[in-house]
């Protein structure tokens, strides 16, 4: 469910219980913001713990396989910007909270190599902004899928492969 409201107490164990006080309730009209923030926060930090442990599994596992890991919200969640909570407006009049995600991505220097992907390029020089869009040609161009439906334009790891690939 990743930090999906309003349960966002729901989210995490409560080892990841860093930041108080916390809102555990559904009903977050009862909450003080802050409150709300860090039980949110919370959600966060449990995603990072999973995120770490995928990549430290597929670390693993690189002497066996290429791997690669490529995370990305669905939406954002709004925490009271301009009173407005969750998630779910127009696009049009959604605050950017909730229309901007962050992507993560974690390339094995296997597949990396395989790629002729530049890994240190990636970390030095991320991409700006992606949309979503963007997610299916990244898939494509990683896993080295030939098809007229792939547009390197909008993968931008193809603009970290050395020309020789």
């Amino acid at each position: 469910m990743g930090s999906h409201g309003p349960a966002y107490f729901r989210r995490y164990p409560g080892g990841f219980r860093k930041f108080e006080p916390t809102c555990d309730t559904v009903q977050i009209q009862t909450c003080a913001r802050a409150a709300i923030v860090n039980t949110y926060d919370n959600s966060i930090l449990y995603t990072d713990h999973v995120l770490a442990t995928a990549i430290r599994t597929l670390e693993r596992a690189g002497d066996r396989f290429k791997t690669a890991l490529l995370y990305t919200s669905d939406h954002g969640e709004s925490l009271g910007e301009r009173g407005t909570y969750l998630h779910g407006l127009p696009y049009a009049i959604a605050p950017d909270v909730q229309t901007h995600v962050p992507l993560v991505a974690w390339v094995s220097p296997q597949l990396g190599a395989s790629t002729a992907l530049d890994l240190a390029c990636l970390r030095s020089a991320p991409p700006a902004e992606l949309s979503h869009d963007n997610v299916f040609h990244i898939v494509l161009g990683l896993l080295g899928v030939t098809t007229d439906i792939y547009l390197a334009a909008r993968d931008p790891f193809a603009r970290r492969r050395s020309a020789e690939h």
